[in-house]
């Protein structure tokens, strides 16, 4: 494999610009596309297999009408005013009036003439009513002795609440589709003292691809690069790699965005791994190549072939426990997770791709001023016994070696502690900050009308064999429902025009994330008392409790994915160093890691610990599949760290240093250019910290937190004194398994070797 890449790197330093003029061309046909058939996201999060979404599948095909989301505006008027009273009212109206005759907005008169008519709801109504005691506190809005559908007016008067159904979710819609919605719901201000709120997701569904937050961490990542270069060129090529890695990308996915569906979530997660490998695998390279300049005094072009070789290998092997981590999700069987994975590992395997490709043609360009003559006069000069920080540090942790794992295992499982109180969910107006429109909506919904209101279900009623549903067997439903303590609001809404299906709203007394409304969704679907002395049968959807679906299926799919990735690594592991024990080590330092990350991410986001210093003011449940996608990330970045060191250490070891001196050794060689790596990698995902999306928030905290502890605690501490408690035993391997794995030499002993060979036949032809 080192041959291989050493060939390449050869052909790329001396042949720049076919290289260089490629990728361009690559760039130039992805952006041509985007700007012909622009750019498609989509904010489904749509989970195959469960009961809300095929309830959701049968309503598609059998009542379309209701089978999308729910949308909602608050009217709101001083203090004192009415927001129904005569000067407001009309302005109201119409607004109102307006939304229901878009198209993909359902109009209630119209959908109840198909059910049977008004006569038939208002008798349904009645009826209801004579069996169950209403809890709200609203009453209706009526214009002109009309009733206004899908409004209620709060007990003070000074606001009103607009609930309507749409014809496909929330989520589908597109921009210019919101915002003529939010255009005509803002007609009820003209001339009137009404503000109008959207609520949820009808302020908007693009999810912002970079920002100056994440400007501001390469910017950080930049100065973190010239530190350990020591040069401003050196330093410039790997975020030329990497900006150029996440443009074919993330580029090539809103070039296919018209072809597949991609949820708008990916090309950030993608963004976000991309830059960060991007700049970690090129600085390895650039690092090793100066290296061998100034150590050895090889040229630029043999150098950089070289640092392919080598280095280069270990960039491979790492970009492939990156994508093998990513695409275990694949097997999950999950569409946006599915869709995310593939995303990001074709953004890791094209960044691969442009450091063994485009980054030896820079070089190639730029020739031997790679390393200035002012910085190789410097290092000449320099007495090489000196001892560095690092071989201070490594040598600290050898002496003190069960002490310094002992303290690792404790810290990180201290701050593993909260993780048994993790509450896993997804967004809701709850949890967002409280200078948000999204908060003060939800706010104003639960004060005025009740938590509920923010997270109402939808129930779809059947019979059992097929017939038209019997009426009096639905309201007997209805009215079972309504007595439930859980529940506040229960309404009739209709059937569709064979009468098969019936739909009823419901309202739950707590709010969309709260373990109470958790309990009510499982309890209508279990409870067949419900359902006594009817022939129908029930399911739930809406989005709450498509929530909590994605939440449980999340939450039981979490074991398999962790068996998946960690057997599939560790063959990769077991392959790259020819060890046992190594693999194995480096996988459980792994689960300190990602234990201690998900204990800090819950008590910042959670509980609210030190949330002001990370732009949150609200603490709420952490994204339900935060523990899929966060530990199969930081699985593939940890693993990077994993082979740039300890390859660095069996490169010493198969060079002739036995025990602690081939820890000492390669940490000493290793550890400088993998603490830069890890740094610049916290400063891009740190950059994410602090969007406004909640969603992005907490990945971004929790990857770049994440790869900080598994750097500094784990692999530069843990690491390093583990394998001297071992000694050579580290590197054991039974033999028949030596004979049946390949040797990949990663470390480039072959190829070194070989080119000691060719020099030495040079030499005697001369």
């Amino acid at each position: 494999m080192s041959k291989l890449f050493y060939k390449i790197g050869k052909t790329a330093y001396s042949k720049p610009w076919a290289f260089i003029v490629s990728w361009l061309l690559i760039l130039g046909v992805i952006i041509t596309v985007i700007a012909t058939n622009g750019v498609h996201m989509s904010s489904e999060t749509r989970i195959e297999g469960t009961e809300a979404q095929d309830v959701l599948d049968k309503l598609a095909e059998e009542f379309p009408a209701v089978s999308g989301g729910q949308g909602s505006y608050i009217f709101e008027v001083p203090d004192g005013e009415q927001v129904d009273g005569p000067e407001n009212a009309a302005s109201l109206a119409g607004a109102i009036n307006k939304i229901y005759e878009l198209d993909y907005v359902v109009n209630p008169l119209e959908m109840i003439e198909e059910s049977g008519g008004m006569a038939q709801l208002q008798e349904m109504q009645s009826q209801l009513a004579q069996v169950q005691e209403s809890d709200v506190s609203y009453r209706p809005f009526v214009l002109n002795e009309m009733p206004i559908p899908g409004v209620k007016i709060s007990e003070e008067g000074n606001i009103a609440l607009f609930q309507f159904q749409l014809t496909e979710q929330v989520e589908s819609l597109t921009e210019d589709e919101i915002q003529q919605l939010n255009d005509l719901a803002i007609e009820a201000e003209e001339d009137t003292s009404i503000t109008v709120i959207p609520t949820g997701t009808l302020q908007g569904t693009d999810i912002p691809i970079g920002g100056t937050h994440e400007i501001i961490g390469l910017v950080i990542a930049g100065i973190i690069l010239i530190v350990t270069l020591g040069s401003l060129v050196a330093a410039g090529l790997p975020l030329i790699v990497a900006l150029i890695g996440v443009g074919v990308g993330v580029g090539g996915t809103f070039a296919l965005s018209s072809v597949f569906e991609i949820n708008s979530l990916t090309p950030t997660l993608a963004l976000m791994i991309g830059l960060a490998v991007g700049i970690d695998y090129a600085l390895f390279i650039v690092n090793r190549q100066r290296k061998l300049i100034i150590e050895e005094g090889l040229s630029a072009k043999e150098a950089a072939s070289r640092a392919l070789g080598t280095a280069g290998s270990a960039v491979f092997f790492a970009g492939l426990t990156v994508i093998i981590a990513l695409c275990g999700m694949l097997v999950i069987g999950i569409s946006f997770l599915s869709s995310m994975a593939l995303v990001a590992s074709m953004t890791v395997f094209i960044d691969v791709l442009v450091a063994l490709t485009l980054l030896p043609s820079l070089l190639g360009l730029i020739g031997e001023r790679i390393v200035s003559a002012k910085t190789r006069k410097k290092v000449s000069n320099k007495e090489k016994s000196k001892p560095s920080f690092a071989s201070h540090w490594i040598n600290g942790i050898i002496k003190f070696k069960w002490l310094v794992a002992l303290l690792v295992v404790v810290i990180l499982g201290t701050m593993a502690i909260p993780v048994g109180e993790m509450n896993l969910g997804m967004p809701s107006g709850a949890s967002a900050n409280k200078d948000t429109a999204v908060r003060q909506s939800y706010d104003l919904i639960s004060d005025n009308f009740g938590e509920g209101y923010n997270g109402t279900l939808l129930l779809v009623a059947e019979d059992k064999d097929g017939n038209p549903i019997n009426p009096q067997e639905y309201i007997q439903v209805l009215s079972n429902i309504s007595q439930l303590d859980s529940t506040v609001e229960v309404s009739p809404g209709g059937f569709n025009g064979e009468g098969t299906i019936g739909i009823m709203s419901i309202t739950p007394a707590d709010g969309p994330t709260d373990e109470e409304t958790n309990d009510l969704v499982h309890y209508l679907r279990t409870n067949d008392s419900l359902l006594e002395n009817t022939n129908l049968e029930i399911g739930v959807t809406g989005l709450t409790a498509i929530n909590i679906d994605i939440s449980e299926k999340l939450a039981e799919v979490f074991p398999i994915y962790i068996g998946i990735i960690v057997v599939l690594s560790l063959a990769i592991l077991l392959v790259v160093f020819r060890s046992v024990i190594v693999p194995i080590k480096a996988t459980l330092g792994f689960l300190l890691s990602i234990m201690a990350t998900f204990g800090v991410t819950t008590a910042v986001f959670q509980w609210g610990w030190f949330g002001s210093l990370f732009g949150i003011d609200t603490g709420g449940p952490l994204l339900s599949f935060i523990p899929i996608m966060v530990t199969g990330i930081l699985y593939g970045l940890a693993m990077d760290y994993q082979v740039f060191l300890v390859s660095s250490m069996r490169e010493s070891y198969i060079h002739g240093k036995k025990g602690d001196k081939a820890v000492i050794s390669g940490y000493t060689i290793a550890s400088k250019v993998v603490a830069a790596a890890a740094l610049i990698m916290v400063s891009v995902f740190s950059g994410f910290i602090f969007t406004e999306d909640i969603m992005i928030k907490q990945i971004g905290f929790a990857l770049a937190f994440g790869i900080l502890i598994d750097a500094f605690l784990i692999r530069m501490i843990f690491v390093p004194a583990v394998m001297s408690m071992f000694g050579d035993k580290v590197w054991w391997l039974p033999k028949w398994l030596d004979k049946l794995l390949p040797n990949l030499d990663i470390e480039g002993e072959k190829l070194i070797e070989e080119l000691s060979k060719d020099t030495k036949k040079e030499k005697g032809k001369r």
